[in-house]
Formats: C-alpha cells, structure tokens, sequence
C-alpha cells in the first residue's frame, strides 16, 4: 500500500525551518495560534453545510473532538 499523499504535511522544510528560528517566541505562537483557529473556523464551516440539523453545541463539540484528535 503506498503511503497517503499528504502523510509528509507536518515536515518543516529548511527553507520555512529557517524562517521560523528568525521569529520571536511571541510571532511563532501567534502563527500557531493563527493556524489553529483557521482550522477550527474551517471544521466549524464544513460540519454547518454537513449537518444543517445540528446546534451550535453540537458543531462545537465536535469540533472540539475533531481537534483533540478524538481525546475530547
């Protein structure tokens, strides 16, 4: 079985590597944090258009498993 394309997603380049040690502590956790909400915004939007049924808690609490990698 080949592997899936996107498994190689989470590895840093040493070109980006680079760009990041340039980066204080606060701008590196302000991308992070950038990034985690853009995922959150962007699980909340597709499960809104999957599940027109659910409530808002629902859409939160799923969200929430979804990004605790189900440990939610």
């Amino acid at each position: 079985m080949s592997p899936h394309p996107f498994s190689q997603l989470d590895i840093v380049d040493d070109d980006m590597a680079e760009v990041f040690r340039q980066k204080s502590e606060y701008e590196r956790l302000s991308i992070a944090h950038g990034m985690w909400r853009h995922a959150r915004n962007m699980i909340q939007s597709i499960l809104r258009c999957e599940n027109p049924e659910w409530s808002e808690l629902e859409i939160q609490q799923e969200t929430a498993r979804r990004l605790s990698h189900g440990a939610a």
